[in-house]
């Protein structure tokens, strides 16, 4: 039978033949492992750094020991196989953006440093900085307003 003179209901059956067998349940305990080891190595740094430094510094720290980790794991490739593993584990914690950053001006590197790595640098993570952005400012205004 070929794929052209398939009805709706034969083509639905052949893709429900086809497709892989869902693995939710072990996929999201993966991405709950993962990113609860990205957010205790960031509580476990909190920590460290707390020791000598004032909370507030202390976290701004944390904050870009963790950026550095996510893109130097993505420039040594490792950060991706941490992700095939975790999943949205990996991309929901700061390195996860750092990651973001990163892979798009490795990919483009070859394209040269303006045109390559400094112009693609945003293409995935800049809708994320918009809404993000859009998102605290509307949070902000509703805060404002309330009561």
């Amino acid at each position: 039978m070929s794929y052209f003179t398939m009805s709706k209901e034969e083509y639905a059956e052949l893709v429900k033949q086809k497709s892989p067998n869902s693995k939710l349940g072990s996929d999201i305990l993966k991405a709950f492992i993962a990113g609860g080891l990205i957010c205790t190595l960031g509580q476990g740094l909190f920590l460290a750094y707390n020791s000598f430094l004032e909370a507030d510094a202390a976290w701004r720290l944390v904050s870009v020991t963790l950026i550095f980790l996510g893109a130097l794991l993505t420039g040594l490739g490792l950060y991706d196989d941490l992700a095939k593993f975790g999943g949205a584990g990996t991309l929901v914690p700061i390195t996860g953006f750092a990651n973001a950053m990163v892979s798009p001006a490795l990919e483009f590197k070859t394209e040269g440093y303006i045109t390559g790595t400094a112009a693609k640098m945003f293409i995935i993570a800049g809708p994320v900085i918009v809404y993000g952005v859009s998102a605290s400012i509307i949070y902000g205004v509703i805060l404002y307003l309330l009561p």
